[in-house]
Parts: C-alpha cells; structure tokens; sequence
C-alpha cells in the first residue's frame, strides 16, 4: 500500500517539503498518480475536443470551479503523427472567447491559433494542421491577449506528442502511462476552504503569480508508479510563473533525451534541470534499484525587482517535493538499458547570413509604474503589446539571429512559429540542457538564438514572441511578427 511515510522515507527530513507545498499538502490522502487521457490520431488523423466549465475537488475539502478541454480540468495528451496533415476540430463551450495556440508546432500563422484566432461562446475552430517536424513533446493552451494568465490558470492546456513510430526502435519506454509518464507541472494556490483561488495583487502582476500548492497533472498529493527499470519522464511546466530546478532526492541522474522540440542525438546525464514556464524536456530515470526517490525542486529563483522584494519573495529555502515514485515489481520492465544514440539532432546552424535583431524584456520602472494600465506595464523594445501594430516583417527562408536581454529579472522567451538554436548565454556556450532544438528559452541576462522561419505568416495572422510568465505576457511583454512567402 502506498503511504506518504512510505514515499517520504528516503528523505531525510520532513523540513525539505516546505516552502511551496504550505497548508492544503498534509491533508491530502496519497493516491496514484493518473495520466491524461490519451487521445491517439495518428491513423485517423483528426481529433476534436471541447473547452468547458467543471467543477474540480483538488484537496478533498471543497469543490473549485474550472475549465478544460474534454474534462474538467485541464485537457487530453494529442497523439499526433509528426509528419501529417491533421484536422482540429476546437468547439468552445465557455461562456467567453477563447484560442488554441499549439505551443511547439511549427505551422503558419493562420493555423498557428494565437490572440488574432479567437473561438467565440458556441463557435467551433476548425484548422488543418500540416505538420512537418521531428518527434517532440510540445503542447497546447489558450491565448487570449490579457485573458491567457488566468484562461491557463483555469485548466486550459494540454499536451500533445508528435511521433514517428520509430521509438521502440530507439530503445526509449513508450508505454502510455506505464514507463511513458506525461507530468504538468503547475502550482496553484488555494483558499482556507480549499478552493482554488486566482485574486492577482499587484507584487503577482509585476512578478507573476505564484501557487501554494505543487499540482502534477492536475492533482495535488498523488505519487507515481513505476516499473523496476527504465522511465521515461515528459516533462512541462504548465504554471503561469514558477521556475523549477529539479534534481532527484537521492542524487541519481536524469538522462536528457529531448528538448522543446525534438530528441537529442544522444542522452545528457544531468544531476540538476531548469524547468521555466513553456518549456518542456524528456528524460530518463532509471529505477533498476527499486527504491523509492523523488522529485524535488529548489525554491523559484526568480528574485526579480530589489532582490526579491516585490512581495517578499526570495529563492531561499529548503527544496519542495514535486512527485514522488515508488517502485511496483510486478510491473513488467520494458527497458533497462540506456540507449546510447537516440535518432535526434542537436542544431549547428551557421549564423553568418543571418538578419540580426535585438529584443530587449522591459519591465516599467519609477513612480509612474502602479499608474500604468493592466496590460501596459510591460513592453518589448519599450513597446507594450498592440493587437493593432506589427513589429517587423520578415521572409519564409530568412535566417536571423537574436539577442535576447531581460532588464530586472529572468524572462522564459517563446517564438511563435520557429524552433531556434541557443547560440550563447551570457556570452558563454549554452547550458547543456540548452544544446538541443528550443522554442523557449529563460533569459537570465541576455542570449543570442539563431533561427530559420520556414511558415508564411501574414499580417493579419502574424507570430508571437513574448515572455511566457502569462502576467508578464498579458500586461505587454509580447510582440508579433509576419512572414512574408
């Protein structure tokens, strides 16, 4: 029987579980953790779903309204064939409008479902997909300009996996569910009822909202079981500010296999993983041991304005659990060998002919800053974001080059429309996690991506690229671009 003595065991000591997981963590019973349900269209090539009110009991204690996609909170895991046309068909059945933008596909702007591409109350999206790109995990969730932070805070998100069908190949666990775990990581916080609450003061505007509460696919308190071997881990961080730092209690490696969008050319054994808003990574685990870990995070290390000041919130503190894992031996073993080539790619692109741009994270300073609007107290190149006004233009085959600077505190950068190589942060050679195709990237200084536009985007459907701290995006940190074919 699973405990939370048993998962806790290994740990040392209760202390390091403080911090985020405060009030409604103790009084959650442990259950096991459930995966999303896993819509597969790869044969049919279509898939429909439908954004919806629910109502959610998170800690037991009291029900909290939310929304979904298909369920009450959150959304389905999309199965999609990575080279393929595939037909959405996205039904809004809220009572506001809402988009779709498919967070890590590389399709034009017109299918690209960003804040120009609202569902209205009983309308019905319905875009044709062509996608063409490597196996990844990427995701999906709602765009609504000054309406995101708080659409995702809601539910609505998902994830989707672009495959090939080649994995088993590859010597990587592809059971659903089994030793193929799918993890949002989000936190959310809760009222003294246990309601799920989003009430933004003005230090979680300026800093972005953080929760109380760590939830993994929705649940709060739920503990993954594995098999004794090998586990695959995709992992996203689905929360509106919170950067993760995760690390295993025991000190065991994750092998990186995969970056934002697509496989690595061959596992990176890492003892620590930056987790920002947007991003997501694959790894591996291996519970050939069968013991019991978990996975833990440091405390958010986006201090920000004054050292961390704007409400009180510093990186210091002992590490909070995220999940747990106990090990179930009857639980056959798929894989228990560490693949040494994966298939994948790491980028080595040539920035010689290429466009440069600077992009500079702006946040608004000095006694006018409180005064300012809701969605202008951010700005990109010191222009908040204007529905009305394109940024640039550039060409289908254009190779450009970005520095990329954040003023104040770190910024997860996200480009609509592209995947990029990091070229350098802070004028040294990108981390080790960021050696592999991105989308997003935590800017904590300033870094220079390379990246080649391949999709048409007109003007009236143009890219984003924006701060994926969703308070930040809402209030003006965003910009858009076309690209002309």
């Amino acid at each position: 029987m699973i405990t939370r003595r048993t998962v806790l065991s290994g740990l040392g000591s209760a202390a390091m579980l403080s911090q985020l997981p405060t009030r409604a963590w103790a009084d959650v019973p442990a259950k096991a953790l459930q995966m999303p349900l896993l819509v597969d269209a790869v044969e049919t090539g279509r898939f429909a779903m439908t954004a919806q009110a629910g109502i959610t009991n998170f800690l037991g204690r009291a029900e909290s309204r939310t929304w979904g996609f298909e369920q009450p909170f959150l959304g389905p895991t999309l199965r999609l064939h990575h080279r393929s046309e595939t037909a959405a068909e996205v039904r809004n059945g809220l009572d506001e409008a809402v988009s779709v933008h498919w967070h890590g596909l590389v399709v034009p702007g017109d299918v690209d479902g960003g804040p120009h591409q609202l569902v209205q109350p009983g309308q019905t999206w319905s875009p044709v997909l062509p996608i063409d790109q490597p196996p990844a995990t990427v995701w999906y969730h709602s765009h609504t300009h000054a309406r995101t932070a708080e659409q995702v805070q809601m539910g609505l998100a998902g994830v989707l996996h672009l495959t090939d069908g080649q994995d088993d190949a590859r010597g990587l666990p592809t059971a659903y569910g089994v030793d193929d775990l799918t993890l949002v990581l989000q936190d959310r916080r809760f009222d003294r009822d246990g309601r799920m609450a989003y009430r933004v003061s003005m230090p979680d505007q300026m800093m972005g909202f953080l929760g109380d509460t760590m939830l993994v696919n929705g649940q709060v308190g739920a503990t993954a079981v594995v098999p004794k071997g090998l586990v695959r881990l995709r992992l996203l961080n689905g929360s509106n500010a919170r950067i993760y730092t995760l690390a295993l209690s025991d000190g065991r490696p994750m092998h990186l296999i995969g970056t934002d969008t697509g496989l690595l050319d061959r596992p990176i054994a890492l003892e620590t993983l930056t987790l920002a808003p947007g991003e997501r990574y694959e790894v591996l685990v291996d519970f050939g041991d069968g013991m019991e870990v978990s996975l833990l995070s440091g405390q958010n290390i986006n201090e920000g304005m004054m050292g961390g000041m704007m409400g009180g919130r510093r990186a210091s503190g002992p590490p909070f659990e995220v999940l747990p894992f106990v090990v179930d031996p009857q639980v056959p073993v798929r894989v228990s060998r560490l693949p040494e080539a994966l298939g994948g790619s790491r980028p080595n692109m040539s920035s010689s002919d290429a466009v440069e741009r600077r992009i500079t994270l702006d946040m608004a300073m000095g006694p006018g800053m409180m005064m300012r609007r809701a969605e202008n107290r951010f700005s990109i190149n010191g222009q908040p974001f204007d529905m009305s006004t394109l940024n640039f233009t550039t060409r289908v085959g254009q190779l450009e080059k970005w520095t990329v600077s954040a003023n104040m505190m770190m910024h997860p950068f996200h480009v609509h429309g592209v995947t990029f190589q990091v070229l350098s942060e802070n004028g040294q050679a990108p981390r080790p996690q960021n050696t592999g195709w991105k989308d997003t990237l935590l800017v904590d200084g300033a870094a220079e991506i390379l990246m080649r536009f391949d999709r048409p985007a007109a003007e009236a459907r143009p890219y984003m690229f924006h701060c994926h701290i969703l308070e930040h995006e809402d209030g003006g940190m965003m910009g858009q671009f076309a690209v002309k074919g």
